[in-house]
């Protein structure tokens, strides 16, 4: 009886590469065949002509399409467990985050040149109305990131995987704490930022506010929750997730979305920093997803230990009141005795 287990496990595995690479090749090559001329004519000749129907629309689906397959697919086949109400409480928590972005900066930070690249649909942000798709954006790229990473840990990586119901998850006393490297990282970061601005042969007036507004959404959870979580993470399914996120998105943005004017920078909010190779792309964009896939994590595991400890939210964050002081984090847990 072993050997066709062995060999319906082996025909799985071939149909499941097949798969994977559809999920990165497909949802691509439609957003590609959204172009109709190259990107060879300056952008404001180029944008006349109507050089990508729709495109920022149909490029969403390099999200979609690995959501699908990884959701409906990858981890039913690979029996990966995965705590739906761990999953959409950190989509519930993150989401808001990067809708904010968008609400509240977008017209600080972004403009979107070409209206023929998306649906024409406005969504509500302070200032002026962004497109439609931005917000499906950040909503699909927050379930591609967990998603994979839930994934890779579940599956690929589980050897470096921590359970729900191991020890560690269950008796941490406290998950806020203080990461004072993560606080000196972004201090540094900042303030290299602002004298980058000053000395940067494209300089313009104005303050690095969306690079500060990325160092503060992937250090400010990592200086709060680090301490607690940082030994639950599977940092091998990290890194792969980080790899795949930043590697699609920097080809999404060189090749397509800047040349096409799907969207683009306000420049007086930029440190100055500019990568001529793609189309003069900011080097804040490449900050971009290695924030977003950071934050996503450490806030989806501080999740699964808040769940698996089985207390209430604010006994779980800030640990057990006793005699109206804050337990010790550090003290040893009862389930440890």
């Amino acid at each position: 009886m072993r050997a066709p287990k062995i060999l319906q496990s082996s025909r799985l595995a071939f149909w499941s590469v097949l798969a994977m690479l559809t999920m990165v090749s497909a949802p691509v090559a439609i957003t590609l065949f959204t172009v109709k001329l190259s990107a060879s004519l300056p952008l404001s000749g180029l944008l006349n002509q109507n050089p990508s129907p729709r495109g920022y629309t149909f490029s969403l689906l390099i999200f979609i399409v690995p959501i699908l397959l990884i959701a409906l697919w990858f981890l039913p086949n690979d029996r990966v467990r995965i705590s739906r109400r761990a999953f959409w409480r950190t989509i519930a928590i993150l989401f808001p985050l990067g809708a904010a972005l968008d609400f509240f900066f977008a017209q600080n930070f972004f403009c979107f040149p070409n209206p023929n690249a998306v649906l024409g649909i406005p969504a509500p942000a302070l200032g002026r109305p962004v497109p439609i798709e931005e917000y499906f954006f950040y909503f699909t790229g927050f379930l591609a990131v967990l998603l994979l990473y839930i994934w890779l840990d579940g599956y690929w990586l589980r050897a470096y995987s921590i359970p729900d119901h191991d020890t560690r998850r269950i008796s941490i006393r406290r998950l806020i704490g203080f990461h004072p490297d993560s606080l000196i990282l972004a201090v540094f970061l900042v303030g290299a930022a602002i004298v980058c601005k000053d000395i940067a042969p494209t300089r313009t007036p104005g303050f690095p506010g969306y690079f500060t507004l990325l160092v503060l959404g992937a250090l400010l959870p990592s200086t709060i929750l680090l301490p607690a979580v940082q030994s639950m993470i599977n940092w091998r399914a990290l890194s792969l997730t980080l790899f795949i996120i930043v590697l699609v998105s920097l080809q999404w943005e060189a090749t397509l979305a800047l040349p096409y004017g799907w969207w683009s920078y306000q420049h007086r909010e930029m440190m100055g920093v500019y990568i001529r190779a793609w189309d003069n792309l900011p080097i804040e964009a490449v900050f971009l997803w290695i924030a977003v896939t950071f934050a996503t994590v450490i806030a989806y595991e501080a999740v699964r230990c808040w769940q698996a400890s089985g207390k209430s939210v604010r006994h779980a964050f800030f640990g057990e009141v006793i005699g109206g002081d804050i337990a010790n984090p550090n003290e040893s847990s009862p389930h440890k005795r």
